[in-house]
């Protein structure tokens, strides 16, 4: 639905209307649930953030200005609370030092067959996933939700300049990380 299709719904929902925040709801959640789940890595974490970025759009629609898209203001507000959450993990120590070892221990499990299996999209996103929070966010608002770098900056509050270097960052992490794996995979034939 384009966002002159939904401008009717908005403001019916910010008139109170539930039947049109239903239907924004059905129309924009499976979106929403895929950037915030991309940018948190954690299945149960999202659907929570997922929710929260609804209540806030309950809130926030009377400020939504018509002359913006209406989708890129919405993956704004799931990447301001995902930004939110991630605040109140640091406040709960106990929390962060868990999800820590929870990714060490993912790490360690891998197998060489795990590396060999480097050769389709979920394995590239896989490891897209392993990037900090800050370089996941630039790739994945770039490359799965295609934002020009200029939106990437207005959606995470930094310069311009920052996001060129993140994302710079980010894809010679991936890049090294795939020679790896290639590697890995070279020697075990070589082997055999």
């Amino acid at each position: 639905m384009t966002d002159q299709e939904m401008y009717p719904l908005l403001l019916r929902m910010s008139s109170g209307d539930k039947e049109a925040f239903r239907t924004v709801y059905e129309l924009t959640q499976h979106s929403v649930y895929r950037t915030v789940y991309f940018l948190l890595n954690n299945k149960q974490d999202a659907g929570d953030v997922t929710s929260e970025v609804y209540m806030e759009l309950l809130k926030s629609i009377p400020n939504y200005d018509a002359r913006q898209s209406f989708h890129r203001w919405l993956n704004g507000l799931a990447v301001r609370q995902v930004n939110n959450w991630n605040r109140k993990l640091w406040r709960r120590y106990r929390l962060f030092n868990r999800n820590k070892e929870l990714r060490r221990e993912e790490t360690a499990i891998r197998t060489e067959e795990q590396v060999l299996h480097n050769e389709t999209s979920e394995e590239l996103l896989a490891q897209v996933l392993q990037l900090s929070y800050k370089l996941r966010s630039v790739i994945i608002l770039r490359y799965y939700d295609d934002y020009s770098l200029e939106e990437i900056a207005r959606v995470l509050d930094i310069p311009l300049s920052t996001v060129k270097s993140r994302l710079r960052l980010g894809l010679e992490k991936l890049r090294k990380n795939t020679d790896l794996a290639l590697s890995v995979k070279e020697e075990t034939i070589h082997v055999h």
